[in-house]
């Protein structure tokens, strides 16, 4: 006996072969979309963290700038306090100097022979001017001067014989160079 099979049975498993691929491949695809969400999100997550972290980096450096500009001008304020300290110190090093100088030159003046009329600072040194009894007095005037080693030169730049009430005395303009501090 042949028995026939009336009920399309291939058919069935074929429709269910084909309902099941079309599952699989729908729940792949679900999957793979799940998975595209998925990356988006913490690309979408990971870009938000990477502005905002951009953006704190910008106002750190907008804030450390102000900082580095405050510091521009506070070194530059230490170096104008620097410079006029330095210049305040150099005046004081040299203020009793020309107190000094004159002290030295007053011990130079041979007494009762010879008087300064007037004494005047130049860039290099000293013009001095003045009266003495003869030209003797003068040169040992100069010699003196030349002994207080604080001049490198001393000059003769005039000497006339005049006369001041009724004595004939020599009137005298001599011109000193200062040594330079280390020389």
């Amino acid at each position: 006996m042949i028995r026939i099979n009336l009920l399309p049975y291939q058919e069935k498993r074929k429709q269910a072969d084909l309902k099941k691929q079309v599952l699989i491949f729908s729940g792949s695809f679900l999957a793979f979309l799940l998975v595209l969400a998925g990356i988006q999100l913490y690309v979408s997550f990971s870009i938000r963290n990477l502005e905002k972290e951009i953006q704190e980096k910008e106002e750190t450096l907008t804030r450390l700038n102000r900082i580095v500009g405050e510091v521009e001008t506070f070194k530059k304020d230490v170096s104008s306090l620097e410079k006029k300290l330095s210049v305040i110190s150099r005046l004081e090093e040299n203020r009793l100097a020309p107190v000094y100088y004159l002290d030295r030159l007053n011990s130079a003046v041979p007494a009762q022979d010879a008087w300064l009329d007037k004494v005047s600072q130049q860039e290099t040194g000293l013009q001095l001017e003045g009266v003495a009894r003869t030209n003797m007095v003068l040169s040992r005037f100069m010699r003196n001067l030349e002994a207080l080693n604080i001049f490198e030169t001393v000059e003769l730049i005039s000497s006339r014989q005049k006369d001041y009430s009724g004595m004939k005395l020599y009137s005298f303009v001599l011109s000193c160079r200062i040594k330079k501090e280390g020389t």
